[in-house]
Formats: structure tokens, C-alpha cells, sequence
């Protein structure tokens, strides 16, 4: 899952970037409102933590142009203002949940994920079942036929993104940004590097391949 941070405190910013990448997110960070309209308007993102008090543009302006673009990405904002019209107006402007500072990161986690089962409850149960191979999402475990099957991080990331979109046609480019930074400079074949490894582990004695080719588009999986 990919997450954007806007949060013009630099020490909490970073610190919320590492410990979000400890838990297998993919994570982008501006410090500022326009920033993150630049991230936004190049990458897609699952949710984007949004701090309210910013300068050139703040979260209540950012949210605002943010609707009226037409886009639906769950926001959580974040505000040193524990004021019942600051939650007002943020939900009133299209926010989906709101947390105050300070905040244990555990309580974070929770609220980001509450926010994406709502967004997508079909995909974003505990686990799916893909024929023999069961995808658990909370512990990011992965097996066949009850049998565990260990992956790298990188190897599940593509896999879960996948899974998540069951019957879309993905595009490297678009694996890509969802599974990496945005500023990743890694190799161009990366990603059929990785669905190489990821069939190896899991399509042994099977006929047909979980992860789908689609020549020239991308790759895809079937529920």
C-alpha cells in the first residue's frame, strides 16, 4: 500500500516515513501543501496523512482543491488543535478521519487501518484465497495449500498490490510507483524480476501461472 505524508515537521515526518516502511508500506513525504499536489499529480496513493497547520498551502486548502479535482483517497488529518470546529471543518471538507498530535503510532496504524477497509472492503478482509494459495494481509504471510511460502518484502509488496486489484491489468510502471518511492532509481526490469521469483515460489506443479501476462500491458491476477 502506498501512503503520502504532508507534514511541514520535519523530525515527525521522517520518523512517521521509517516507521510506516517498517510496516511494508510504500511511503512518499512533502512538507507542504503544494508539494504534495506535485506528488499527487504523478502518483496514485491508498491515503494521504495530512497535517492541518502548513505554509504556502494548508491541509484545510490542500483537502478542498483536493475534492473538487474530483479525487476520492482517504485523508487523515493531523492537528495540534484539539478544537471540535477544526474536526468540523476538516470532515466537513472531505476528510476521512482525524487524529490529534501527540499520538501513539500504533494508534496510526489502526485509523489507517480502518480507513482502508472502508475504502475497499471486498480486497481488504484479513485474507484472500487465491485456488491454493491464501494471501494473509495482516501478518503479510503468504501459502499453498496450507504450506508456508517465504518471500522477500519487495516480492510480496508486488504480490498483495496485485491481489488487491484482483482483475486489473497492472503496468510495470504502474507496480512500480505504487511498490517503490517515488524517487527510486532502481533497474528497468525490475518488476519482471520479481514476478519471475514470485511464480517460481508459488506456481510450482500448477498448470497455469497465478500472476497473468498481458503482452505489452502489464500483469494481472484472477480471483
Amino acid at each position: 500500500m502506498k501512503l503520502l505524508i504532508i507534514e511541514d515537521e520535519r523530525d515527525l515526518n521522517l520518523s512517521l516515513t521509517k516507521l510506516l516502511k517498517t510496516q511494508s508500506y510504500s511511503v512518499d513525504s512533502a512538507f507542504d501543501g503544494e508539494e504534495g499536489m506535485d506528488f499527487i499529480a504523478v502518483s496514485d496513493y491508498d491515503v494521504i496523512i495530512l497535517d492541518v497547520m502548513m505554509p504556502k498551502m494548508d491541509g484545510f486548502t490542500f483537502i478542498q482543491e483536493l475534492r473538487q479535482s474530483g479525487s476520492k483517497v482517504p485523508v487523515l488529518m493531523l492537528t495540534a488543535k484539539d478544537t471540535v470546529e477544526d474536526k468540523i471543518t476538516g470532515l466537513d471538507l472531505g476528510a476521512d478521519d482525524y487524529l490529534v498530535k501527540p499520538f501513539e503510532f500504533g494508534e496510526l496504524l489502526a485509523r489507517l487501518r480502518a480507513m482502508l477497509r472502508r475504502d475497499n472492503r471486498e480486497v481488504l478482509t484479513s485474507n484472500i484465497q487465491l485456488g491454493p494459495v491464501t494471501i494473509d494481509f495482516a501478518g503479510c504471510r503468504v501459502s499453498k495449500n496450507g504450506q508456508a511460502i517465504e518471500l522477500t518484502a519487495k516480492e510480496y509488496e508486488v504480490l498483495e498490490f496485485l491481489a488487491r486489484n484482483p482483475g486489473v491489468v497492472m503496468s510495470r510502471d504502474k507496480i512500480r510507483e505504487h511498490v517503490w518511492d517515488y524517487d527510486y532509481e532502481g533497474d528497468s526490469n525490475i518488476i519482471d524480476v520479481l514476478i519471475k521469483n514470485i511464480r517460481r515460489k508459488l506456481d510450482e506443479s500448477s498448470k497455469e501461472s497465478l500472476i497473468q501476462t498481458k503482452r505489452g500491458l502489464g500483469y494481472v491476477i484472477h480471483k
